[in-house]
């Protein structure tokens, strides 16, 4: 079992920048990939940044350019740094580790909210 804690939500003006933190505990040596999804009101949950073992990224179309995924394995941190951030950025951001067996685990969400 592995528990999940984000920070680094808040709400910022349009342009401004976040960095959210995952930090995870527990049985983190079966982790491989980590990811960060978002959840706008209204609207389902979507991939936003995912980072593999090795350190290969995948972004969402919608963030190329502007959201940078990293992680720190010897913290057990994945981070998101988002940039520019537009009114649309605005959502629950929630953090997600995979194993090589077993469903995937959750953080509690962080709010994103980018006022314009």
């Amino acid at each position: 079992q592995v528990q999940l804690v984000e920070s680094g939500g808040g709400l910022v003006q349009a342009g401004g920048s976040l960095r959210l933190s995952c930090v995870a505990s527990g049985h983190t040596s079966s982790i491989t990939a980590m990811g960060w999804y978002r959840q706008a009101f209204g609207k389902q949950r979507e991939l936003v940044a995912h980072i593999g073992s090795g350190g290969s990224t995948v972004y969402a179309d919608s963030v190329k350019g502007q959201f940078t995924i990293s992680r720190d394995n010897a913290k057990n941190t994945v981070y998101l740094q988002m940039t520019s951030l537009k009114s649309e950025d605005t959502a629950v951001y929630y953090c997600n580790v995979e194993y090589e067996i077993g469903y995937p685990d959750w953080g509690q969400g962080t709010q994103v909210t980018v006022s314009s």
